[in-house]
């Protein structure tokens, strides 16, 4: 069941985007060759807390830590730990935060030290891409699914892959609420959007092909073929005034 969200749902939720755009920005900060991932989760969760947030990932489903990094192959839900980041990885971070108990979800993938390749960059300029295409897709009135369509649009378009089996979702007291929102399908169908919906839009794409292994972590996720893998999401609000990105940064 879908929950629409009030005007003071969303003005918490509002909040609890910045918080996630204010740890992003600090974590991003610290990213460079030699640091391990562990590093940048205990600085995730001393800004998500010192912002009077509370980190979404930290014990959800027994998640144990406060955001996800996944490197190069890897797609989502990479375990904090003592990984050391390397020049010329490309590294996928995954933020959530709580305010007054709403969710505030978003990610990104940048390039640590040297330039990228140009078919990294193609790749994680490709994702961005695809999100702001289908967050562009998201009004009152519309179909859920033309966001997917425009994202796959987008994505197979450059000669990737698009990942299946894991989508964007609503969001609200809950991280992951009704409804999914593939990365992927038909236009002009799914439910109609309105007003109070709350929405994660998060592609995921692949470099080769779109399937996809879990580690025996139980929680890694990565390319079965070993192609790099990018990531981003932001959280987004129909609002009476239009959409609004409740995560954005700057």
């Amino acid at each position: 069941m879908i929950v629409y969200k009030s005007e003071e749902d969303i003005a918490k939720m509002r909040r609890a985007g910045r918080i996630v755009a204010t740890t992003i920005d600090a974590v991003l900060e610290a990213v460079e060759p030699g640091v391990t991932t562990r590093y940048l989760d205990e600085i995730a969760e001393k800004v998500i807390r010192g912002e009077g947030g509370i980190p979404s990932f930290l014990g959800y489903r027994g998640f144990p830590a406060s955001l996800c990094a996944s490197v190069n192959e890897q797609i989502v839900h990479g375990i904090p730990g003592p990984r050391v980041v390397e020049d010329g990885d490309i590294l996928s971070l995954d933020f959530g935060a709580i305010w007054e108990g709403f969710h505030g979800d978003s990610a990104v993938t940048v390039f640590v030290g040297s330039p990228p390749s140009p078919e990294a960059e193609k790749l994680v300029k490709t994702t961005e891409d695809a999100m702001y295409a289908g967050i562009a897709q998201i009004r009152a009135g519309g179909n859920l699914n033309d966001v997917g369509h425009a994202v796959q649009t987008v994505a197979e378009g450059a000669g990737f892959g698009v990942v299946r089996e894991y989508v964007g979702h609503g969001i609200g007291r809950n991280l992951h609420e009704d409804p999914q929102v593939p990365n992927f399908g038909q236009a002009g169908r799914g439910p109609k959007m309105k007003e109070g919906l709350v929405i994660a839009v998060e592609p995921m794409v692949n470099m080769g092909g779109w399937e996809t292994v879990m580690l025996p972590d139980n929680w890694t996720v990565v390319t079965a073929d070993g192609s790099l893998s990018a990531h981003f999401e932001h959280t987004i609000a129909i609002t009476s005034d239009g959409i609004e990105i409740l995560t954005a940064r700057g």
